[in-house]
Protein backbone atom coordinates (compact mmCIF):
# COMPACT_ATOMS: atom_id res chain seq x y z
CA UNK A 1 0.00 0.00 0.00
CA UNK A 2 1.14 3.30 -0.96
CA UNK A 3 1.78 5.42 2.48
CA UNK A 4 0.14 8.42 1.39
CA UNK A 5 -3.07 5.95 1.47
CA UNK A 6 -2.89 6.01 5.32
CA UNK A 7 -3.54 9.30 5.17
CA UNK A 8 -7.10 10.45 6.19
CA UNK A 9 -8.80 11.50 2.23
CA UNK A 10 -11.04 14.13 4.45
CA UNK A 11 -7.26 16.63 5.00
CA UNK A 12 -6.47 17.05 1.16
CA UNK A 13 -9.73 19.62 1.60
CA UNK A 14 -8.19 20.72 4.19
CA UNK A 15 -4.77 21.54 2.58
CA UNK A 16 -5.99 22.50 -0.01
CA UNK A 17 -6.86 26.13 0.26
CA UNK A 18 -3.23 26.79 1.60
CA UNK A 19 -1.46 25.74 -1.28
CA UNK A 20 -0.47 28.48 -3.09
CA UNK A 21 0.44 30.83 0.16
CA UNK A 22 2.77 27.60 0.95
CA UNK A 23 3.96 27.37 -2.63
CA UNK A 24 5.04 31.09 -2.49
CA UNK A 25 7.30 30.47 0.54
CA UNK A 26 8.53 27.28 -0.06
CA UNK A 27 9.94 29.34 -3.44
CA UNK A 28 11.44 31.80 -1.27
CA UNK A 29 13.55 29.23 0.84
CA UNK A 30 14.93 27.55 -2.12
CA UNK A 31 15.51 30.49 -3.80
CA UNK A 32 17.65 32.08 -0.85
CA UNK A 33 18.84 28.98 0.07
CA UNK A 34 19.91 27.74 -3.54
CA UNK A 35 21.78 30.34 -5.41
CA UNK A 36 21.74 28.60 -8.57
CA UNK A 37 17.92 28.51 -9.11
CA UNK A 38 17.90 32.16 -8.17
CA UNK A 39 17.57 33.82 -11.40
CA UNK A 40 15.25 36.74 -11.70
CA UNK A 41 16.21 37.50 -15.62
CA UNK A 42 15.29 34.17 -16.65
CA UNK A 43 11.94 34.28 -16.87
CA UNK A 44 11.49 30.51 -18.01
CA UNK A 45 13.60 28.91 -15.80
CA UNK A 46 11.52 30.67 -12.61
CA UNK A 47 8.48 29.67 -14.34
CA UNK A 48 9.61 25.79 -14.53
CA UNK A 49 10.37 26.13 -10.61
CA UNK A 50 6.74 27.65 -9.84
CA UNK A 51 5.16 25.10 -12.03
CA UNK A 52 7.58 21.96 -9.99
CA UNK A 53 6.67 23.46 -6.52
CA UNK A 54 3.20 23.67 -6.97
CA UNK A 55 2.53 21.10 -9.32
CA UNK A 56 4.21 18.81 -6.42
CA UNK A 57 2.07 20.31 -3.44
CA UNK A 58 -1.46 18.93 -5.97
CA UNK A 59 -0.10 16.27 -6.26
CA UNK A 60 0.52 15.39 -3.19
CA UNK A 61 -3.01 16.73 -2.08
CA UNK A 62 -4.90 14.84 -4.66
CA UNK A 63 -3.13 11.03 -4.02
CA UNK A 64 -4.41 11.83 -0.06
CA UNK A 65 -7.38 11.80 -1.88
CA UNK A 66 -7.34 9.57 -4.61
CA UNK A 67 -3.85 7.44 -4.39
CA UNK A 68 -4.44 5.94 -7.50
CA UNK A 69 -4.74 9.67 -9.24
CA UNK A 70 -2.35 9.83 -12.43
CA UNK A 71 1.30 10.75 -11.50
CA UNK A 72 2.07 11.48 -14.76
CA UNK A 73 1.49 15.54 -15.13
CA UNK A 74 3.97 16.00 -12.18
CA UNK A 75 6.54 13.61 -12.96
CA UNK A 76 6.72 15.42 -16.45
CA UNK A 77 6.96 18.66 -14.90
CA UNK A 78 10.43 16.75 -12.67
CA UNK A 79 12.02 15.02 -15.54
CA UNK A 80 12.37 18.15 -17.74
CA UNK A 81 13.87 19.75 -14.15
CA UNK A 82 16.41 16.89 -14.35
CA UNK A 83 17.19 17.32 -18.10
CA UNK A 84 17.80 20.85 -17.13
CA UNK A 85 20.20 19.72 -14.29
CA UNK A 86 22.30 17.52 -16.55
CA UNK A 87 22.28 20.41 -19.55
CA UNK A 88 23.29 22.85 -16.93
CA UNK A 89 26.26 21.20 -16.27
CA UNK A 90 25.22 19.92 -12.51
CA UNK A 91 24.54 17.26 -10.54
CA UNK A 92 21.43 15.79 -8.76
CA UNK A 93 22.91 16.84 -5.26
CA UNK A 94 21.63 20.69 -5.62
CA UNK A 95 17.50 19.49 -6.43
CA UNK A 96 17.90 16.89 -3.69
CA UNK A 97 18.35 19.78 -1.94
CA UNK A 98 15.93 21.95 -3.07
CA UNK A 99 13.48 18.60 -2.69
CA UNK A 100 14.74 18.85 1.24
CA UNK A 101 14.45 22.37 1.53
CA UNK A 102 10.66 22.38 0.13
CA UNK A 103 9.45 19.68 2.59
CA UNK A 104 11.00 20.88 5.42
CA UNK A 105 8.83 24.33 4.98
CA UNK A 106 5.92 21.97 4.38
CA UNK A 107 6.23 20.33 7.78
CA UNK A 108 6.94 23.37 9.30
CA UNK A 109 3.84 24.54 8.63
CA UNK A 110 1.81 21.61 9.03
CA UNK A 111 3.20 21.34 12.32
CA UNK A 112 2.24 24.77 13.27
CA UNK A 113 -1.24 24.13 12.05
CA UNK A 114 -1.82 20.70 13.74
CA UNK A 115 -3.39 21.82 16.74
CA UNK A 116 -5.66 23.98 15.42
CA UNK A 117 -6.92 21.86 13.01
CA UNK A 118 -6.96 18.81 16.06
CA UNK A 119 -4.38 16.51 13.86
CA UNK A 120 -3.13 13.69 16.43
CA UNK A 121 1.06 12.95 16.53
CA UNK A 122 0.08 9.19 15.06
CA UNK A 123 -2.37 11.37 11.68
CA UNK A 124 1.00 13.15 11.69
CA UNK A 125 3.64 10.04 11.30
CA UNK A 126 1.55 8.96 8.68
CA UNK A 127 1.57 12.41 6.35
CA UNK A 128 5.55 12.54 7.23
CA UNK A 129 5.87 8.78 5.85
CA UNK A 130 3.60 9.95 3.09
CA UNK A 131 6.14 13.31 1.97
CA UNK A 132 9.14 11.07 2.37
CA UNK A 133 7.64 8.47 0.11
CA UNK A 134 6.61 11.68 -2.61
CA UNK A 135 9.67 12.90 -2.03
CA UNK A 136 11.44 9.37 -3.84
CA UNK A 137 8.59 9.41 -6.23
CA UNK A 138 9.75 12.75 -8.28
CA UNK A 139 13.17 12.44 -7.49
CA UNK A 140 13.31 9.34 -9.40
CA UNK A 141 11.18 11.21 -12.08
CA UNK A 142 13.89 13.97 -12.39
CA UNK A 143 16.47 11.21 -12.13
CA UNK A 144 15.09 9.62 -15.39
CA UNK A 145 15.13 13.04 -17.09
CA UNK A 146 18.98 13.57 -15.79
CA UNK A 147 19.90 10.27 -17.39
CA UNK A 148 18.35 10.85 -20.48
CA UNK A 149 19.91 14.06 -20.86
CA UNK A 150 23.30 12.78 -19.78
CA UNK A 151 22.80 9.53 -22.43
CA UNK A 152 21.72 12.19 -25.11
CA UNK A 153 24.33 14.69 -24.11
CA UNK A 154 27.37 12.07 -24.55
CA UNK A 155 25.94 10.91 -27.48
CA UNK A 156 25.78 14.17 -29.31
CA UNK A 157 29.55 14.80 -27.79
CA UNK A 158 30.40 11.34 -29.39
CA UNK A 159 29.21 12.62 -32.91
CA UNK A 160 31.28 15.39 -32.52
CA UNK A 161 34.26 13.41 -31.69
CA UNK A 162 33.84 10.89 -34.52
CA UNK A 163 33.23 13.86 -36.75
CA UNK A 164 36.31 15.67 -35.84
CA UNK A 165 38.63 12.83 -35.71
CA UNK A 166 36.87 12.39 -39.86
CA UNK A 167 37.89 16.17 -40.33
CA UNK A 168 41.42 15.81 -39.02
CA UNK A 169 42.15 12.84 -41.17
CA UNK A 170 40.85 14.18 -44.16
CA UNK A 171 42.69 15.14 -47.35
CA UNK A 172 43.07 17.54 -48.35
CA UNK A 173 43.59 19.14 -44.62
CA UNK A 174 40.36 21.28 -43.44
CA UNK A 175 40.76 24.83 -42.62
CA UNK A 176 42.40 25.81 -39.10
CA UNK A 177 39.46 27.33 -38.19
CA UNK A 178 36.67 24.74 -38.88
CA UNK A 179 39.05 22.15 -36.84
CA UNK A 180 38.93 24.60 -33.87
CA UNK A 181 35.35 25.32 -34.07
CA UNK A 182 34.37 21.57 -34.19
CA UNK A 183 37.44 20.90 -31.70
CA UNK A 184 35.54 23.12 -28.89
CA UNK A 185 32.09 21.76 -29.20
CA UNK A 186 33.87 18.49 -29.11
CA UNK A 187 35.35 19.41 -25.89
CA UNK A 188 38.88 18.52 -27.15
CA UNK A 189 41.91 20.64 -26.97
CA UNK A 190 43.73 21.02 -30.48
CA UNK A 191 47.47 20.03 -29.64
CA UNK A 192 50.58 20.62 -31.63
CA UNK A 193 51.40 17.56 -32.99
CA UNK A 194 49.32 13.95 -33.45
CA UNK A 195 49.78 10.52 -34.35
CA UNK A 196 47.49 8.34 -35.99
CA UNK A 197 46.59 4.22 -35.05
CA UNK A 198 45.17 1.45 -37.27
CA UNK A 199 43.15 -1.42 -35.44
CA UNK A 200 42.62 -4.91 -36.70
CA UNK A 201 41.31 -7.25 -33.86
CA UNK A 202 43.28 -10.27 -33.01
CA UNK A 203 41.60 -13.62 -33.66
CA UNK A 204 37.52 -13.76 -34.17
CA UNK A 205 36.44 -13.39 -30.71
CA UNK A 206 34.70 -10.37 -29.71
CA UNK A 207 36.95 -7.53 -27.74
CA UNK A 208 35.95 -5.03 -25.58
CA UNK A 209 35.74 -0.93 -26.61
CA UNK A 210 40.20 -0.19 -25.53
CA UNK A 211 40.51 2.06 -22.07
CA UNK A 212 41.63 5.09 -23.82
CA UNK A 213 42.02 8.47 -22.58
CA UNK A 214 39.31 10.92 -23.37
CA UNK A 215 41.45 13.47 -25.01
CA UNK A 216 42.45 10.28 -27.68
CA UNK A 217 39.55 10.19 -30.92
CA UNK A 218 38.91 7.12 -31.33
CA UNK A 219 36.49 4.99 -33.38
CA UNK A 220 36.92 1.55 -33.56
CA UNK A 221 33.23 0.60 -34.88
CA UNK A 222 34.00 2.70 -38.70
CA UNK A 223 35.04 0.07 -41.51
CA UNK A 224 38.80 0.77 -40.75
CA UNK A 225 38.63 1.36 -36.84
CA UNK A 226 41.37 4.01 -35.84
CA UNK A 227 42.76 6.81 -33.26
CA UNK A 228 44.37 9.95 -33.56
CA UNK A 229 46.67 10.25 -30.38
CA UNK A 230 47.64 13.79 -29.35
CA UNK A 231 51.16 14.41 -28.15
CA UNK A 232 52.41 10.72 -28.59
CA UNK A 233 55.65 11.49 -28.06
CA UNK A 234 54.55 12.78 -24.06
CA UNK A 235 55.33 10.39 -20.53
CA UNK A 236 53.59 7.42 -20.64
CA UNK A 237 51.92 7.47 -23.76
CA UNK A 238 53.50 4.64 -25.59
CA UNK A 239 52.58 2.68 -22.26
CA UNK A 240 49.19 3.57 -22.30
CA UNK A 241 48.47 2.39 -25.73
CA UNK A 242 50.45 -0.92 -25.46
CA UNK A 243 47.87 -1.13 -22.44
CA UNK A 244 44.69 0.00 -23.92
CA UNK A 245 45.63 -1.87 -27.85
CA UNK A 246 46.49 -5.06 -26.31
CA UNK A 247 43.43 -7.04 -27.76
CA UNK A 248 44.20 -5.65 -30.73
CA UNK A 249 46.67 -5.43 -33.63
CA UNK A 250 48.07 -1.83 -34.02
CA UNK A 251 50.19 0.17 -36.29
CA UNK A 252 51.23 3.83 -35.14
CA UNK A 253 51.96 6.17 -37.55
CA UNK A 254 54.61 8.38 -37.18
CA UNK A 255 54.42 11.32 -35.00
CA UNK A 256 53.67 14.44 -37.35
CA UNK A 257 51.59 17.98 -36.80
CA UNK A 258 47.99 18.02 -36.09
CA UNK A 259 47.66 19.57 -39.43
CA UNK A 260 49.45 16.36 -41.12
CA UNK A 261 47.08 14.16 -39.46
CA UNK A 262 46.04 12.18 -42.55
CA UNK A 263 50.30 11.47 -43.38
CA UNK A 264 50.30 9.96 -39.89
CA UNK A 265 47.35 7.70 -40.72
CA UNK A 266 49.03 6.89 -44.70
CA UNK A 267 52.14 5.44 -42.51
CA UNK A 268 49.75 3.54 -40.49
CA UNK A 269 47.79 1.80 -43.65
CA UNK A 270 50.96 0.83 -44.75
CA UNK A 271 51.93 -0.98 -41.76
CA UNK A 272 48.98 -3.31 -40.77
CA UNK A 273 48.78 -5.32 -43.89
CA UNK A 274 52.58 -5.92 -43.60
CA UNK A 275 51.97 -7.17 -39.80
CA UNK A 276 48.81 -9.40 -40.77
CA UNK A 277 50.92 -11.14 -43.15
CA UNK A 278 53.87 -11.56 -40.56
CA UNK A 279 56.25 -9.19 -41.90
CA UNK A 280 56.32 -7.16 -39.45
CA UNK A 281 55.64 -8.50 -35.77
CA UNK A 282 52.15 -7.51 -34.29
CA UNK A 283 52.63 -9.26 -30.47
CA UNK A 284 52.83 -5.26 -29.55
CA UNK A 285 52.83 -2.17 -30.58
CA UNK A 286 53.89 -1.79 -34.44
CA UNK A 287 55.87 2.20 -34.23
CA UNK A 288 56.07 2.86 -37.74
CA UNK A 289 59.03 5.04 -37.35
CA UNK A 290 60.89 2.03 -36.57
CA UNK A 291 60.26 0.46 -39.84
CA UNK A 292 60.70 3.07 -42.21
CA UNK A 293 62.96 1.01 -44.56
CA UNK A 294 60.40 -2.22 -44.68
CA UNK A 295 57.58 0.13 -45.23
CA UNK A 296 59.49 2.42 -47.67
CA UNK A 297 60.30 -0.62 -49.87
CA UNK A 298 57.10 -2.39 -49.77
CA UNK A 299 55.43 0.18 -51.00
CA UNK A 300 56.31 -1.35 -54.44
CA UNK A 301 56.98 -5.09 -53.75
CA UNK A 302 57.84 -6.00 -57.11
CA UNK A 303 60.43 -3.13 -57.28
CA UNK A 304 61.78 -5.04 -54.15
CA UNK A 305 61.90 -8.36 -56.36
CA UNK A 306 63.62 -6.52 -59.29
CA UNK A 307 66.46 -4.87 -56.66
CA UNK A 308 66.81 -8.25 -55.00
CA UNK A 309 67.17 -10.33 -58.60
CA UNK A 310 69.72 -7.40 -59.50
CA UNK A 311 72.32 -7.02 -55.98
CA UNK A 312 71.51 -10.16 -54.87
CA UNK A 313 72.10 -12.72 -57.52
CA UNK A 314 75.76 -13.64 -56.77
CA UNK A 315 74.32 -15.37 -53.12
CA UNK A 316 72.47 -17.75 -55.80
CA UNK A 317 75.97 -19.59 -56.13
CA UNK A 318 75.90 -20.55 -52.07
CA UNK A 319 74.65 -23.64 -50.94
CA UNK A 320 71.69 -22.91 -49.35
CA UNK A 321 72.37 -24.11 -45.58
CA UNK A 322 75.23 -21.23 -45.97
CA UNK A 323 73.09 -18.36 -47.25
CA UNK A 324 71.18 -17.09 -45.15
CA UNK A 325 74.53 -16.68 -42.74
CA UNK A 326 75.91 -14.59 -45.07
CA UNK A 327 72.72 -12.20 -45.80
CA UNK A 328 72.80 -11.76 -41.93
CA UNK A 329 76.36 -11.01 -41.91
CA UNK A 330 76.14 -8.85 -44.82
CA UNK A 331 73.30 -6.26 -43.76
CA UNK A 332 75.05 -6.49 -40.30
CA UNK A 333 77.94 -5.27 -41.98
CA UNK A 334 76.17 -2.71 -43.98
CA UNK A 335 74.47 -1.34 -41.02
CA UNK A 336 77.37 -1.02 -38.92
CA UNK A 337 80.09 0.28 -41.33
CA UNK A 338 81.95 -3.37 -42.21
CA UNK A 339 83.63 -3.13 -38.34
CA UNK A 340 83.82 -6.89 -37.73
CA UNK A 341 84.15 -6.44 -34.33
CA UNK A 342 80.63 -4.86 -34.17
CA UNK A 343 79.25 -7.10 -36.37
CA UNK A 344 80.11 -10.43 -33.96
CA UNK A 345 78.60 -8.66 -30.80
CA UNK A 346 75.36 -8.12 -33.05
CA UNK A 347 75.46 -11.60 -34.21
CA UNK A 348 77.09 -13.20 -31.18
CA UNK A 349 79.68 -14.77 -33.05
CA UNK A 350 83.69 -14.65 -33.06
CA UNK A 351 85.53 -11.68 -35.09
CA UNK A 352 87.38 -14.39 -36.70
CA UNK A 353 84.12 -15.27 -38.28
CA UNK A 354 82.72 -12.48 -39.38
CA UNK A 355 86.20 -11.65 -41.43
CA UNK A 356 86.37 -15.31 -42.88
CA UNK A 357 82.38 -14.72 -44.01
CA UNK A 358 83.10 -10.92 -45.26
CA UNK A 359 86.13 -12.12 -47.27
CA UNK A 360 83.66 -14.82 -48.97
CA UNK A 361 81.07 -11.63 -49.20
CA UNK A 362 83.59 -9.76 -51.04
CA UNK A 363 84.47 -13.23 -53.31
CA UNK A 364 80.97 -13.23 -54.32
CA UNK A 365 80.23 -9.36 -55.13
CA UNK A 366 83.61 -7.69 -55.61
CA UNK A 367 84.16 -4.06 -55.28
CA UNK A 368 80.48 -3.60 -55.84
CA UNK A 369 80.13 -4.49 -52.28
CA UNK A 370 81.59 -1.11 -51.11
CA UNK A 371 79.50 1.00 -54.06
CA UNK A 372 77.66 3.54 -51.40
CA UNK A 373 74.31 3.25 -53.73
CA UNK A 374 74.73 -0.46 -54.18
CA UNK A 375 74.98 -0.86 -50.56
CA UNK A 376 72.19 0.86 -50.10
CA UNK A 377 70.34 -0.65 -52.06
CA UNK A 378 71.57 -4.02 -50.40
CA UNK A 379 70.45 -2.88 -47.17
CA UNK A 380 67.24 -2.11 -47.61
CA UNK A 381 66.72 -4.95 -49.62
CA UNK A 382 68.23 -7.84 -47.13
CA UNK A 383 65.97 -5.47 -44.13
CA UNK A 384 63.05 -6.40 -45.85
CA UNK A 385 63.69 -9.46 -46.73
CA UNK A 386 65.15 -10.92 -43.51
CA UNK A 387 62.29 -9.49 -41.25
CA UNK A 388 59.07 -11.55 -42.52
CA UNK A 389 59.05 -14.95 -43.00
CA UNK A 390 60.42 -16.78 -45.53
CA UNK A 391 56.92 -17.62 -47.97
CA UNK A 392 56.59 -13.72 -47.72
CA UNK A 393 59.64 -12.48 -48.75
CA UNK A 394 59.66 -10.73 -52.07
CA UNK A 395 62.43 -12.46 -53.79
CA UNK A 396 62.12 -16.08 -51.92
CA UNK A 397 61.52 -17.39 -55.81
CA UNK A 398 65.25 -15.53 -56.41
CA UNK A 399 66.86 -16.98 -53.54
CA UNK A 400 65.13 -19.34 -52.22
CA UNK A 401 65.80 -20.51 -48.40
CA UNK A 402 65.99 -24.38 -47.40
CA UNK A 403 64.97 -25.66 -43.75
CA UNK A 404 64.64 -23.54 -40.63
CA UNK A 405 66.58 -20.87 -39.46
CA UNK A 406 69.56 -21.96 -37.01
CA UNK A 407 71.38 -20.51 -34.40
CA UNK A 408 74.76 -18.61 -35.41
CA UNK A 409 77.80 -20.85 -34.94
CA UNK A 410 80.97 -19.38 -33.34
CA UNK A 411 83.58 -21.43 -36.03
CA UNK A 412 85.20 -20.07 -39.20
CA UNK A 413 87.15 -22.66 -41.15
CA UNK A 414 84.16 -25.29 -41.62
CA UNK A 415 82.04 -22.70 -43.16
Amino acid sequence: MKPWAGVPSELSEMFRPHLEALAEEMIEEILAGIPEYSRPQDEEYARLVRLAVEGALRQFVDLIMDPESSWEAVAAVYREIGWAEAREGRNLDILQTSLRLGARVAWRRLASESERYNISRRTLASIAEAIFAFLDEIARAATEGYTKAREQEAGELEHRRRRLLDMLLAEPPAAPQAVADLARLAQWRVPRTVAAVVLYERGHQPFSHPSLPPDVLADVNRREPCLLVPDPEGPGRGRMLESALRNWVAALGPTVRTEDAAKSLRWAREALPLARRGILASDRLIRCADHMPVLVVFKDEELVRAVADLRLAPLKTVRPRHRERLMRTLLSCLQNGFNATEVASRLHVHPQTVRYRLHQLEELFGERLYDPETRLEMEMVLTVWLSGPQEDRPDADVIPLDGPRRREQDTAPSE
